[in-house]
């Protein structure tokens, strides 16, 4: 393994971002970084030392890291905002944390203060005054690139609108250098760093080599391009990824593969070397406020530690790790120190300081209490901002509007009253609109920052939007068609779905994903596709599927105006009314402003009371398209069949399931995805084992064929998916109980 001596520049680099004197680490400076290596150090040695206690949870250090780890702290501002990883730990007391807080996230107590005994380790969500901004990521390696991006995609976004608000951003110097475990001024005491760009955030996004080989990682360095993001991504290269080298995991390195992406200026830093990251670092800060473009900055690290607690370095290192050991950071830096005339026993000082504050801080840990769990529930969601009906849903002299008119009208509306929203997705921007010309227009009226095309990237499409949410920006995204969402469902499960929970709370998502489904006659098999029961096996996430205009507009905006992530399926077959049966699906236009709580129920028929009283009824449970095959099939059985739309899939009302299946007693849970393991089989189960002394007849169960894809013959699509005249014949069934 070898290190670069000096900082080598990207060519493209303008000579006003050259390495100016100012921009070496000073004296002060150094000793904090001395001390503050002593402590990882300790933390490291004392993690080895207790590993009984302290490997209880899986966790990973930063030896041999440390000193590209603090230079990256020291540069940061309260107003930036950061994406660590697992081996951060160096990074965070750069920042100002102390080692008792982090031990107690290795401990998982009650206190640790960014999950509460959530999350592992080293994982960070961290809302303080006086410190960036640390958003939830998961320990997917490599997926905290795209939310990253995001963040900085959201301060490009609200930078160009002059809405970017940020509570730190009126900290004055002063109170940057007020001293914490990180030492003054957060590392940035030196008066050149204070320019007139100074105060514009930056985002970091720390990551490992190998992690640089996955396809979301591409996704977010072709998006930070494409837009000239203010984003730094620091690779920091010790060429293992677990047990597998580089020369087996890559064909280049982080900075000859970044050399694809023009725009993307690189710097190579020695990571072991502490001034060389400092000097590194500094330059690509300054570039990133100045410009607001981003900087990969590439750092080679001797990996010094296991990989983590559970995978240890003796099973699989060799002779590699005495290869390693020359280059600790740790020495190296102790010797500077010494060749600047420091003394040998101010340097043992500090040793001697940072492992009586470990200890002392590990016994505390220690005797610190473990969380209730009576709270382990606790933060699935935010708690909602719309819980009640409001609005206009037919005001005076409405007109009748199509479902994909409620959209288009909705989405409009919302952009012109909150100059913080933004709609993205493939196709949505420029002249098309979407398409369905669910969009159309748009762009045209807000202007290519608010309304834009995407690549074809849909894990960035969803994952940004955590990113968004982190910084103030509130998206509406679009994936063209439910049959391609899969690529973006790692960044939907990982990183919004859990961020919330495993956040303490801290770090919401507010993210309206907006996905057409369903069948609509030869669409075939990669644009017909339901995918509710996948999505409903997400937990943290809501789903929304309306089957009519006003529903549409109603609980779209709501969607928007939730604080957690929502899915919005909208059935294409239903967009137009155009389908036979359909024409209920479009309806008065409600009022700007009206708004449905999610996780509502609304009974779109209702039986005949003289039937009901006879015991002659029964109740349809469906949502989309079901809704409208219910309708036509109920009409041989006039005032018999009650229909409930779900409308929300997840909150579910359950309460007005049971109300309506205790008031008929004959149930039908209708669905247009393949029946088996579906979710309406499990609401079937669950209303059999809730209102089972209710029930005259069997819960009765209806959707499509079971396999794989829907054909493209339209008779064949046909012959799969539920019809009327296949509804009609389960009620005749279900009504002779």
């Amino acid at each position: 393994m070898s290190t670069s001596p000096n900082a080598t520049p990207e060519p493209s680099f303008s000579a006003a971002s050259f390495l100016r004197p100012a921009d070496a680490p000073d004296r002060p400076t150094l000793l904090r970084a001395y001390r503050l290596m002593r402590v990882a150090s300790e933390l490291a040695h004392l993690y080895e030392e207790n590993k009984a206690v302290t490997s209880r949870y899986v966790h990973a250090t930063a030896r041999g890291h440390e000193a590209i780890q603090l230079a990256a702290a020291f540069h940061l501002r309260p107003t930036d905002y950061a994406a660590p990883y697992y081996r951060d730990d160096a990074l965070l007391l750069g920042l100002g944390l102390t080692p008792y807080e982090l031990m107690l996230q290795l401990m998982a107590k009650r206190d640790d203060p960014f999950s509460g005994g959530r999350t592992y380790y080293g994982h960070p969500s961290l809302r303080r005054p006086g410190f960036p901004t640390i958003p939830h990521q998961s320990s997917a390696t490599g997926m905290q690139a795209i939310p990253a991006t995001g963040m900085a995609h959201g301060i490009k976004y609200l930078e160009s609108q002059g809405i970017l608000k940020n509570e730190q951003s009126t900290t004055s110097n002063e109170q940057l250098e007020q001293p914490r475990l990180g030492g003054a001024a957060n590392g940035i005491a030196q008066s050149s760093l204070f320019t007139d760009h100074s105060a514009k955030p930056v985002v970091l996004c720390s990551i490992g080599d190998g992690a640089m080989t996955e396809g979301e990682v591409s996704e977010a360095l072709q998006m930070a391009v494409l837009h000239q993001l203010p984003i730094i991504y620091l690779v920091q290269d010790n060429d293992w990824g677990i047990s597998a080298t580089g020369r087996e995991m890559r064909a280049m390195d982080a900075y000859e593969f970044a050399a694809g992406f023009k725009g993307l200026h690189r710097l190579r830093v020695d990571g072991a070397d502490f001034g060389s990251s400092y000097t590194g670092l500094a330059r690509a800060f300054d570039y990133v406020r100045r410009t607001r473009g981003p900087v990969l900055v590439h750092a080679k690290c001797p990996l010094l530690g296991h990989h983590t607690s559970g995978v240890r370095r003796e099973w699989y290192r060799g002779d590699n790790l005495a290869a390693h050991t020359p280059l600790d950071p740790l020495p190296r830096l102790h010797q500077q120190l010494l060749n600047l005339g420091i003394a040998e026993a101010e340097l043992q000082r500090f040793a001697d300081d940072a492992r009586a504050l470990v200890l002392a801080d590990y016994q505390r840990a220690l005797a610190a209490p473990s969380p209730d769990p009576a709270t382990f529930a606790d933060h699935e969601f935010a708690p909602p901002a719309v819980t009640q009906e409001t609005g206009e849903r037919a005001p005076a002299g409405a007109e009748k509007v199509l479902m994909v008119d409620a959209a288009l009208h909705a989405v409009d509306e919302i952009l012109s009253e909150f100059p913080e929203a933004l709609l993205y997705g493939q196709d949505v921007g420029g002249e098309l609109g979407g398409v369905f010309r669910e969009a159309a227009l748009l762009a045209k009226k807000y202007g290519d920052a608010r309304v834009f095309n995407t690549p074809i990237q849909e894990a960035y499409i969803v994952g940004s939007t955590a990113g968004m949410s982190a910084v103030g920006a509130k998206a509406i995204v679009e994936i063209q068609f439910a049959d391609y969402i899969w690529p973006g469902l790692n960044q939907l499960v990982e990183e919004l779905s859990k961020s919330c929970y495993l956040s303490n709370g801290q770090f919401p998502v507010q993210s309206l994903i907006r996905v057409p489904v369903g069948a609509y006659g030869g669409g075939g098999p990669y644009h017909s596709g339901s995918i509710e029961s996948t999505l409903l096996t997400i937990r943290g996430i809501k789903v929304v599927y309306p089957s009519n205009a006003a529903d549409m507009k109603g609980l779209l905006r709501s969607a928007f105006l939730d604080p957690n992530p929502v899915v919005l399926l909208e059935h294409k077959g239903l967009y137009w009314s155009k389908v036979p049966g359909t024409e209920d699906a479009k309806t008065l236009e409600p009022a700007a402003g009206y708004v449905i709580p999610l996780g509502k129920a609304a009974v779109a028929q209702a039986a005949d009371p003289e039937q009901l009283r006879r015991g002659a009824t029964c109740v349809v449970i469906a949502y989309g398209m079901g809704v409208h095959w219910a309708k036509t099939a109920s009409r041989p059985f006039a005032g018999q069949v009650e229909i409930l739309d779900l409308r929300t899939l997840n909150p579910l009302d359950f309460e007005a399931v049971e109300a309506a299946v205790r008031t008929h007693s004959k149930v039908l849970v209708l669905t247009e995805e393949p029946l088996l393991n579906s979710f309406a089989e499990s609401l079937a189960g669950r209303i059999q084992r809730t209102c089972y002394w209710d029930l005259d007849a069997p819960v009765f169960t209806l959707g499509a064929a079971n396999l794989p894809a829907i054909a493209l013959n339209v008779d064949l699509e046909r012959q799969m998916l539920p019809t009327p005249e296949k509804v009609a014949a389960a009620l005749a069934e279900l009504l002779k109980f």
